[in-house]
């Protein structure tokens, strides 16, 4: 069971706990059969950030679960002055079941705004630009950039491939210019008021949307 540095500080104490605060007691009546349960949620409950679907499962067999249904996209993001929109990409790739999580450049972030969504998702550290192109070409992915650049076509009328790695830089600089170079294609998404960009989490949730409508509705670009 999480413990409570781990659950969202709410959770942390029962008094604190929002009405709108999902969770389950102890398990009712007779125990269920499956080596998926978890013998210590049955008996004490279940206050996980986790759907109804996983209510009392083991962490382990919840991830491997998740592992039979991930879809083929990737997502990776630059870390070079340990941004803080890190978890919330995390937590997005883990809604839209991203295969894995790629962060490049440093290691460790922040992970509040994961929301513990990155114990269920995987998550892959590159130390470098260029350790993560190997590993990316290797896998016979297309990195796609999502960033303003001069060269950047619009996400929204892009064929995005089912295969690909999405790329994101962190707040403020953007992709770094090893990224740009890399890329196989860089693309934007549509503004229409004052400001020059969009928070990196946004865009990041924005283009995994476009993903799962292309490839999981079908819905294809004018």
């Amino acid at each position: 069971m999480d413990s409570p540095e781990e659950l969202p500080v709410d959770a942390a104490d029962p008094a604190a706990v929002p009405l709108h605060q999902v969770g389950v007691g102890p398990w009712e009546g007779p125990l269920p059969d499956g080596g998926h349960w978890d013998p210590e949620l049955l008996a004490n409950g279940d206050a996980r950030n986790v759907v109804d679907e996983y209510r009392y499962w083991k962490h382990d067999a919840i991830v491997a679960d998740l592992d039979t249904r991930r879809h083929p996209f990737h997502v990776a993001i630059e870390n070079w002055q340990h941004d803080f929109n890190i978890g919330t990409v995390v937590r997005t790739a883990n809604a839209f079941m991203a295969k894995e999580v790629h962060i490049i450049g440093r290691r460790r972030w922040n992970r509040r705004g994961a929301m513990v969504t990155d114990r269920y998702q995987h998550i892959r550290n590159h130390p470098t630009v260029e350790d993560f192109v190997e590993w990316a070409r290797s896998e016979g992915l297309s990195i796609i950039g999502i960033d303003n650049f001069p060269d950047s076509v619009p996400l929204e009328t892009y064929e995005l491939p089912e295969n690909c790695v999405l790329v994101f830089g962190q707040e403020g600089p953007g992709l770094s210019p090893e990224v740009h170079a890399a890329a196989d294609a860089t693309l934007s998404i549509a503004q229409f008021g004052s400001t020059r960009s969009i928070n990196a989490g946004s865009a990041a949730a924005i283009a995994m949307h476009g993903w799962i409508r292309r490839h999981v509705f079908g819905q294809k670009v004018n």
